[in-house]
Order: C-alpha cells, then sequence, then structure tokens
C-alpha cells in the first residue's frame, strides 16, 4: 500500500469513528504514521483528503453492497441480497468503518458546519435511492409486486430504514439488533409480492 493510499484507509476509519471535524491532521498523520510533508505530499489540504476518502468508502461500499446483484433476475431479489449484503458485508465491516456508516457521520456531523461537502455526500443519496426505486418500478413492470404498491413511499421506506439502522448499530454494534432491523425491511418487502 502506498503512502497516498495509506492515509485514505486510516482516514476513513478515523473519520468513520470520529467525524471530519474532530479528526485532526495530528490524528491523521499519527494513523498512517507519517509527517506533515508526507501527507502534504499526497494532499493539498484537508479537505481534499475528503474528497478522497468520499470515492474510497463509495467504492467500498459497491464493491460490498453490489456483489451478486448482476447474478440474480429478479428485482426485487436484488433489492433483498442488497439489503443483506449492506448488513453483512458492509455495516459489519469493522475494517473499513469501525464506528459505523461513513455517509451517516459526515451528513449528519457536516450539514450545518460544510454544507458544500455534505452536499456531496447527499449526492451518493440520491444516486442510491434513484436505484432502489428503478429496481422497485422494474419488479412493478414484471409483476412481481402488488398493483396497489407506491415504488416511491416504498423507496423512501426502504432507505430510511436503512439509515436509520445505520445509526442505530453505530452507536450500539449489536448484530443481533442490525440483523433484526434489516429482516424487518426484507419481510416488508416480501408482503408487497405478488
Amino acid at each position: 500500500m502506498s503512502l497516498k493510499e495509506e492515509i485514505i484507509h486510516e482516514s476513513l476509519k478515523l473519520f468513520s469513528l470520529k467525524g471530519f471535524l474532530s479528526a485532526g491532521i495530528n490524528d491523521i498523520l499519527q494513523a498512517a504514521n507519517t509527517s506533515k510533508g508526507g501527507f502534504y505530499n499526497h494532499f493539498a489540504s484537508k479537505e481534499e483528503l475528503f474528497f478522497a476518502v468520499l470515492g474510497t468508502a463509495q467504492r467500498v461500499w459497491r464493491e460490498k453492497c453490489l456483489l451478486g446483484l448482476d447474478e440474480i433476475e429478479s428485482p426485487t431479489g436484488k433489492i433483498i441480497k442488497l439489503l443483506e449484503n449492506y448488513r453483512d458485508r458492509y455495516l459489519k465491516d469493522a475494517e473499513n468503518f469501525p464506528g459505523g456508516c461513513v455517509f451517516v457521520t459526515f451528513s449528519v456531523e457536516l450539514d450545518d458546519q460544510r454544507p458544500h461537502l455534505a452536499q456531496e455526500v447527499s449526492k451518493g443519496f440520491t444516486g442510491f435511492k434513484r436505484m432502489i426505486q428503478r429496481y422497485l418500478d422494474e419488479g412493478m413492470e414484471q409483476g412481481e409486486l402488488k398493483n396497489d404498491v407506491n415504488t416511491g413511499d416504498i423507496t423512501e421506506m426502504l432507505f430510511a430504514g436503512m439509515l436509520g439502522t445505520s445509526v442505530i448499530y453505530g452507536v450500539d454494534k449489536s448484530a443481533a439488533s442490525l440483523d433484526r432491523s434489516i429482516n424487518t425491511l426484507i419481510d416488508y418487502l416480501e408482503t408487497l409480492k405478488v
């Protein structure tokens, strides 16, 4: 791993635990075992590091949460697999996200303090909701879901349920509670099927 990759990886863990604003440059230097010169060789500012960390976090999220979705034909099956991956592969990933979902941490912490950074996180949330909505719409078109299902409302509910689960798991680190929360979303989705 190069020094730049090490700084990004260690910062991702720190930001997950402490948030962007609370993790100082000295915390980052110590975690990455480097000097200010080593840091500033790769990043002009802490904000530039934020964008590198955000990009890495998004890549890791995709690798973990989207694994195996393209092997599933059923659109609702894809959502169920996504929920399972989110629970088992993403939220329980203590190596990359020891403090829990870094996107939740960023969005809560940065909303008032650094709105332009929070907006970058929000773009990811918007894209994620569009993906869920697309799968639900495809499920509706293919006759997997009941005719009276409002895919927009279900998208919002699933998204809110996932975020809420992330917050609760970030606080209590209870695998049983995490499993129960995600299983409730999966069970709900099953009730909407024909």
